[in-house]
């Protein structure tokens, strides 16, 4: 059976292609001439045997990780970053401390307001110098019976006093003799009063030192400094709290250098160390 031809498939004539390129050759160009074709290497260089040569788009061109590094890759993409979870237990840490903090600031003001805890007060009342020869080239071995008076004003508040204490007492940065303080419970709104014998061994003064300390003493003010650390335990209600440490500087100055001494003067600061 014989295929049929669509008329719109056959082959123009020859009239009607004389007539067409009559028309246009009559007719005046008005598209721009096309470029001119690369001219086309006259021995082109055929591929490798076994060799095929497919030509893909560029946009249509995925990059895809080489075979080896194929797990490598996988590893990357499945695993969480890091710093992230760095981040986070950052931001967590800092946030309990913060916490920590403000929980601190709240019980320290309730316990504030609740007991109202005021800093215990000091001062010298008497001393009583012994063995102070000023007149012998030799060493000497002074000895100061110092009378302090310890004021706790607190109402609900009490004070261990603890081993461990120091008691020292300077002339012109010169240690003269050293003691430690009694161990002793001061109950709230309480005033102690004790005696600290200290006590110095073979003290060697220059002579420009004796002759200043006789020189004072004519004048009657012999200018001493009494140096005190006492560790002590706080007591809130029944509760007992860490170590606190108390230290007391006292300037004293008295009118000479015999047990019958007299303060002239005196000015003590003191101040607790939390840890």
């Amino acid at each position: 059976m014989a295929d049929r031809v669509h008329p719109r498939d056959s082959p123009p004539s020859t009239a009607e292609a004389a007539a067409a390129t009559a028309t246009s050759a009559t007719k005046p160009s008005q598209e721009a001439p096309s470029k001119p074709a690369h001219p086309m290497t006259e021995n082109p260089v055929p591929p490798p045997p076994g060799t095929y040569v497919i030509q893909v788009p560029k946009d249509q061109i995925y990059r895809y990780p080489p075979p080896e590094n194929a797990r490598r890759y996988q590893n990357y993409t499945r695993r969480k970053p890091r710093h992230s979870c760095c981040c986070r237990c950052l931001c967590w840490t800092l946030g309990l401390i913060a916490l920590l903090i403000v929980l601190v600031a709240v019980a320290a003001g309730i316990l504030y307001l609740v007991f109202r805890p005021e800093a215990p007060k000091y001062s010298v009342d008497d001393v009583a110098i012994r063995d102070f020869n000023l007149t012998s080239s030799s060493s000497i071995s002074p000895e100061f019976d110092v009378t302090v008076r310890a004021n706790n004003p607190n109402d609900k508040i009490g004070i261990y006093y603890q081993k461990e204490s120091s008691v020292n007492v300077y002339y012109s940065d010169i240690n003269l003799c050293n003691g430690v303080l009694p161990t002793f419970y001061q109950p709230s709104n309480n005033i102690t009063v004790f005696q600290m014998p200290l006590k110095g061994s073979n003290i060697l003064l220059t002579s420009a030192v004796n002759s200043a300390l006789a020189a004072e003493q004519r004048q009657g003010k012999v200018p001493f400094r009494l140096n005190l650390k006492a560790p002590v335990k706080i007591k809130v209600g029944a509760v007992k709290t860490w170590t606190i440490t108390v230290k007391v500087e006292c300037d004293v100055t008295v009118d000479k250098l015999t047990a019958q001494s007299k303060i002239v003067s005196k000015d003590c600061h003191y101040s607790m160390r939390l840890w």
